[in-house]
């Protein structure tokens, strides 16, 4: 009997590594894969933390070096707008909500980052927009896609798709 729960344990051994679950005697390190897609998601989370406090802020020249000259931003209900047009849009919902407080949260739990090979990265998400409109908060819920490319080590803005308004 000994000697068939030998056979059948070795046996299970060489399915789990033929199957590649088999585990590594260290696992407390994680693969380089897992580290590169980890280092990756954590810089495009400080990228959507930074550009949308400056959007939250007012502050369009943080949001200008943010955008990619070549930006294309297409929007299910606004149709589509290039770098100039983004730039002009933006700075115009500033201005219309000055005492509004117009404000942009990232749902939590919704962003996911995905790599682009030799380029950047991905970017799928949902964010709550929020302005004061006669005396009530009025907020929507939206989806997102954002594509990044990184340029001499500085992330930028290049695709973006706003939608499910």
């Amino acid at each position: 009997m000994k000697k068939n729960n030998n056979i059948i344990a070795c046996l299970l051994l060489l399915l789990c590594a033929l199957s590649g679950e088999a585990q590594k005697k260290d696992d407390s390190k994680p693969t380089t894969k897992a580290t590169t897609q980890q280092q990756l998601y954590s810089e495009i989370a400080r990228m959507d933390s930074i550009f949308f406090d400056a959007f939250n802020n007012h502050k369009i020249e943080v949001v200008k070096t943010i955008f990619s000259k070549d930006l294309e931003f297409y929007h299910d209900k606004g149709g589509f707008a290039n770098y100039e047009q983004s730039v002009a849009n933006t700075q115009s919902l500033f201005e219309r909500n000055k005492t509004t407080g117009l404000t942009r949260t990232l749902v939590k739990g919704s962003l996911e980052v995905y790599p682009i090979k030799d380029f950047g990265a991905i970017q799928v998400g949902e964010h709550r927009f929020c302005h004061v409109e006669n005396g009530k908060d009025d907020c929507g819920t939206f989806k997102f896609t954002h594509v990044w490319k990184k340029q001499e080590g500085q992330w930028k803005l290049t695709r973006v798709i706003s939608y499910d308004h």
